[in-house]
């Protein structure tokens, strides 16, 4: 195989849309649905299902904007909870 080929070329046990439960880290024992897998840092951006008053707080993190043109006075954006594709357990689908 090329090594240009096998750049891009990882394969998780999840994917987009999947459920999951975390099994590591601050977000243990919860259960949520995977938004988006990002490939290049190895992680995935999670939605937890059913939070409670305290995690509602800590669902989305604050980040920091430099000024753009997008955004010319720059300042703090709400971003989702996101942990490594190796926090996560695939759940098994329900029997039909």
């Amino acid at each position: 195989m090329n090594k240009i080929e096998n750049k891009c070329a990882k394969h998780y046990h999840v994917r987009k849309d999947d459920m999951v439960e975390v099994i590591s880290g601050s977000w243990k024992k919860k259960t949520a649905k995977i938004l988006a897998v990002i490939k290049k840092t190895d992680r995935v951006v999670l939605e937890i299902q059913n939070p409670t008053e305290r995690d509602t707080e800590r669902i989305t993190k604050k980040r920091t904007l430099k000024k753009s043109a997008a955004n010319p006075n720059g300042g703090l954006v709400d971003r989702a909870v996101s942990v490594h594709v190796s926090n996560v357990k695939k759940l098994e689908k329900a029997a039909e």
